[in-house]
């Protein structure tokens, strides 16, 4: 009995092995595409390919996976290799230097494939009519040289496509956004269309796509309106259109967005008002409106998006006086641009509040008032342009900002127009600005020499002072230049 126990763990252990084992026409067509690739030695020596590295079989012995990213593969996609492994789900040839064009019979004959990654190559040329696989769920072509535009019939047979990114590429005519029409997938979660040559305006289709989160287009040379059925994928995570000719209002119905958490419009020519219920989209973490044409108040409604993480609105004509505005509720709010609006009133106090905050610009406003003691509360700030306002007190504000002990670029040209550069008298004891790297004092009509305590500052790298750019090493000759001047008249 212990023998045909024995004599059955050897037959199970037989059977195993040769279930695992690959199918020798798949081992040749893969000896075969590392052969036609140039590459360092891929080390496939053994009998089994299914034991090579990058290389996953199914227990039939069939080759289903196929990766090899970042492994220095030159040359042509060997697509008569490839064609015979008609079982691969996955394929990723990522990060090498493959080149050449990609033929039809490449995807016809991977009509089981799930997932192909071929980004960050150097292929090139148009994409073939279809992708053959009604299996495919994810295509990365990213950053590679492909040209033309995408044909509609591409996305026929994908209907259980979910990820979409051709960034990065050299793509024309209009965004296909018929992928999200009738008999395209209905699972589509992200298209990447960003840094393309698309043009024209963006077609309706987008709103078709009820699961969508991601949807980013920036870097194109797309016009016109944006489409209004864009607000019925309310599953949107993502809308990045930055660097794009894009105009018209930013329609109210934006707040049926409510999943929304990263909104990059910037580089536009969006006009009119923002939307007053603005505030609704709470999940909102990343807001870039800047350069556009955006005109009139700040909704108070945006003090309700308590997550905000970047608020971005500058290079617009927004107005307003910003001190009405509570900012005390953006607890996690680390970088504000407000500049070259047409914002009046004082910094709000509540704005120290925010206790992350790393970089306030507010430059070319129409601010005014005193730079407040409470912004020493802000314990990251690290960059602080208020320049070309109307703000007064300039010995005031140096004496307290020189304790923002993380502060590294200070600009204020522009500001405090008239005064005095502080003293090394006002500046008696001085031990701050410990990290400061770059300060900006032109066009501000300071009197006064340039001081001492400026030439301590060990860190500092650039100094714009009236209009003289000068280094830590320019600054320190000037400043001696000038006390031997001073002691020579003293002396006559």
């Amino acid at each position: 009995m212990a023998h045909v126990f024995l004599l059955f763990l050897l037959f199970s252990c037989i059977v195993s092995t040769n279930i695992h084992e690959c199918k020798q026409t798949e081992r040749s067509s893969l000896l075969s595409f590392a052969f036609t690739l140039s590459s360092p030695p891929l080390n496939w020596t053994s009998l089994d390919c299914c034991h090579w590295k990058g290389i996953t079989c199914d227990q039939d012995g069939w080759v289903t996976r196929l990766l090899l990213p970042s492994k220095g593969l030159k040359g042509g996609i060997p697509s008569s290799s490839l064609r015979n492994l008609s079982h691969l789900t996955h394929l990723n040839l990522s990060h090498n230097s493959l080149n050449g064009s990609l033929e039809t019979q490449f995807f016809f004959s991977l009509n089981q494939l799930e997932i192909l990654d071929l980004s960050y190559n150097r292929l090139f040329g148009e994409l073939p009519h279809s992708l053959s696989s009604s299996n495919i769920r994810t295509v990365d072509l990213s950053s590679n040289h492909f040209s033309g535009a995408i044909p509609s019939s591409f996305f026929q047979q994908a209907s259980n496509l979910t990820s979409f990114n051709v960034s990065n590429n050299s793509f024309t005519g209009c965004v296909p956004s018929s992928i999200c029409l009738q008999h395209s997938s209905p699972f589509l979660r992200l298209l990447d269309f960003s840094s393309n040559l698309f043009n024209g305006n963006l077609a309706p289709g987008l709103g078709k796509c009820s699961e969508l989160k991601v949807f980013c287009a920036n870097h194109n040379n797309l016009s016109g309106l944006l489409p209004e059925d864009i607000y019925n994928a309310t599953k949107l995570e993502e809308v990045a259109l930055p660097l794009n000719s894009l105009h018209g209002a930013i329609s109210d119905k934006i707040v049926n967005l409510t999943n929304l958490a990263n909104l990059d419009l910037s580089f536009n020519q969006f006009g009119g008002k923002l939307p007053p219920n603005l505030g609704k989209l709470s999940k909102l973490k990343f807001v870039t409106l800047d350069f556009n044409n955006l005109e009139g108040v700040l909704p108070p409604s945006l003090i309700n998006c308590t997550n905000l993480v970047e608020l971005r609105l500058g290079n617009n004509h927004l107005e307003g006086d910003i001190s009405v505005l509570d900012f005390s509720k953006l607890s996690q709010l680390t970088k504000l641009d407000l500049r070259i609006n047409n914002f009046t009133g004082k910094v709000p106090v509540s704005l120290y509040s925010c206790r992350f905050l790393k970089a306030i610009r507010l430059t070319e406003n129409n601010l005014e008032g005193q730079i407040q003691a409470e912004i020493l509360s802000l314990k990251s700030l690290s960059f602080l342009s208020l320049g070309y306002n109307r703000f007064t007190n300039l010995t005031g504000a140096m004496k307290i900002l020189m304790s923002c002990k993380r502060l590294h670029t200070l600009l204020l040209s522009g500001s405090f127009v008239g005064e005095g550069m502080p003293s090394d008298d006002d500046m008696v004891d001085f031990d701050g600005f410990q990290n400061l790297r770059v300060l900006g004092l032109v066009h501000s009509n300071l009197t006064g020499p340039i001081p001492y305590w400026l030439g301590t500052l060990t860190r500092l790298n650039f100094v714009d002072y009236q209009g003289c750019f000068m280094n830590q090493l320019h600054l320190k000759e000037t400043i001696m230049n000038l006390n031997f001047l001073s002691s020579a008249a003293a002396s006559a």
